[in-house]
């Protein structure tokens, strides 16, 4: 039973068209903001809602066509409530109903908007919603309880639970299951300028401390290993995660002169040769490269003539020694020569070398299977071919790696060898799972193959209707900041039921902090205030240097840690 005062009554609704509501007298219809949440207590059931729209009604339309004068205050009380009113429509997300049973081992059924069936208290189970609530049936504010009831609480230890924000209108921790979230793969969306990447560094951030699972970061802008800049008019910055989790993240370079003059700490080289470019990597940074179908077709005769030292061989050819390859290998002149030509620009990328001493792609392994969280920063290498190349590259042969690592977990059945889940983070994501290039990339395979080989994404991406429609139904949790572009609005619910009641909510989110959060991570959708990156989230995931402590907290610190000795 709710104590808190009712807002208004169901006049109203539909399963698939929503609950109308229409507000108490009392009640100001500008309290009524869009992505708040209502508890309808209905006769069996508890509804846990989401505003969606806000109306304005009126009993009459001739009060509509002669108004009472602003200055009457009176005729003004008088009409409202009984002949003009407020009407608010809700989405019903959740049904909470009494459970006099509980059964420790209710199964979680998936649904679109990530709905299922949780125990989160002890006498209330959480169903999707299959019915409506009746007439007149009475609104409330949802409480701390209500949410506490569907999202969580972060210290729950039967769960990985990570709070990532807080609702619109309360102080109140939302949750993210993070153990659900990296078991398939998943979209941080929004506009430039939103708030991705420290939204990114938050969720990442979770995974580390709750280790949920294994992070491969490729970092184009270096924002996530070590200090980045903060956004605002004051010049700050902001810690990176090595900084956070110096012992649990590394960090390689494929700049080492830029990364060395951020300053960074203990970063690694890492040199990708010629022999480990596969056709696939060319062709998907053909278009970069100015690379035709008809160069690619004579790479591959390239490849079966030289094997995998095809590039380095070509690229010393002379013209006449081309021209008689021509002539015996049935290979095109202009062709090869244009391959030739364009595939020289790989030699301007510093991390390409003709040969190696060691595999470096090996040494990222092993600091995977170590459980720690690898950061590959571009620095200077950060334009779209050296991104798209080193990306492709390296998460290939990872991927194949993993494949082969989880046959044999499956051949076994032992859980010494189950791989370490890992999540690989790409930002420009549209660059490689759009619809003309997904199924020629390991990104598409990663992306349909959701969680068999223990490896999923996270897509970072302000263009989430350039991502393929397939691999959008395909993401399973969708963080999402603001979005103006009726086409990326329509992307982000690709494969969702119900989504169309969601439009308005993510079209009205404020351009700083917001999101909306939907899909198999959350029990229902939600729109958070994200939780701020700053001093106190340091401290509250419990990765604060020393120097960072004002000297009365060191004090006390060391006083405990003092005290704990037995000193």
């Amino acid at each position: 039973m709710n104590h808190n005062p009712p807002l208004g009554s169901v006049v109203q609704g539909s399963l698939s068209q929503g609950i109308e509501v229409r507000l108490h007298g009392d009640v100001s219809v500008e309290d009524m903001r869009v992505g708040k949440f209502l508890v309808i207590e209905g006769v069996r059931s508890r509804f846990f809602c989401l505003l969606t729209d806000v109306t304005l009604g009126t009993t009459s339309p001739r009060i509509l066509t002669n108004p009472p004068p602003p200055e009457d205050d009176f005729l003004h009380a008088v009409l409202t409530g009984s002949s003009i009113y407020g009407t608010i429509n809700l989405s019903p997300m959740l049904m909470l109903i009494p459970d006099a049973q509980p059964n420790p081992n209710a199964t979680k059924p998936d649904s679109a908007l990530g709905s299922f069936t949780a125990h989160t208290n002890s006498d209330v189970v959480l169903l999707p919603v299959k019915t409506i609530p009746s007439h007149f049936s009475q609104v409330f504010d949802a409480s701390e309880r209500d949410f506490r009831m569907v999202f969580g609480w972060e210290d729950d230890p039967l769960r990985k639970n990570f709070a990532v924000g807080q609702p619109l209108d309360m102080e109140v921790p939302v949750c993210l299951d993070l153990e659900r979230f990296v078991e398939r793969s998943n979209g941080i969306f929004g506009k430039s300028g939103t708030g991705k990447s420290f939204l990114t560094r938050l969720i990442l951030s979770g995974i580390i401390q709750k280790q949920a699972g294994v992070n491969l970061m490729f970092d184009m802008h270096s924002e996530y290993g070590w200090e980045a800049m903060k956004e605002g008019k004051q010049i700050s910055t902001v810690k990176g995660l090595k900084q956070l989790f110096q012992h649990r993240v590394e960090i390689f370079t494929l700049d080492p002169e830029s990364t060395n003059r951020r300053g960074v700490r203990d970063a690694q080289e890492l040199y990708l040769s010629y022999d480990q470019i596969e056709i696939e990597d060319l062709r998907l940074v053909s278009r970069e490269l100015g690379l035709s179908d008809a160069s690619l077709d004579n790479a591959n005769i390239l490849a079966s003539e030289f094997g995998k030292d095809w590039i380095s061989q070509l690229l010393g050819l002379t013209n006449e020694e081309i021209t008689e390859f021509c002539e015996t290998k049935q290979g095109h002149k202009g062709s090869i020569m244009a391959l030739q030509r364009k595939l020289m620009r790989l030699d301007s990328l510093k991390y390409i070398r003709r040969n190696v001493p060691q595999n470096y792609i090996d040494r990222v392994l092993e600091y995977l299977d170590a459980g720690k969280h690898v950061i590959i920063e571009f620095g200077s290498q950060s334009n779209l071919l050296s991104y798209m190349l080193a990306t492709n590259m390296i998460t290939r042969r990872i991927h194949s790696s993993y494949v082969k690592k989880a046959d044999r977990f499956l051949r076994s059945k032992d859980e010494r060898d189950r791989p370490q889940q890992l999540v690989i983070t790409i930002e420009e994501a549209h660059r490689f799972l759009d619809s003309g290039i997904v199924n020629q990339t390991i990104f598409g395979t990663i992306a349909r193959e959701m969680r068999k080989y223990f490896v999923t994404l996270l897509v970072v991406d302000q263009r989430p209707s350039g991502i393929d429609n397939e691999v959008m139904s395909q993401v399973g949790t969708r963080i999402t900041c603001l979005l103006n572009d009726e086409k990326d609005i329509e992307a982000i619910f690709t494969g969702v039921s119900g989504g169309q009641a969601l439009r308005s909510v993510l079209a009205k989110l404020d351009s700083k902090q917001q999101a909306l959060i939907l899909g198999h991570a959350v029990p229902m959708p939600v729109v958070v205030r994200t939780r701020p990156y700053d001093q106190d989230f340091y401290r509250e995931i419990g990765a604060v240097d020393w120097q960072d402590l004002p000297d009365a907290e060191l004090a006390a610190v060391a006083a405990i840690a003092r005290s704990d000795l037995g000193f």
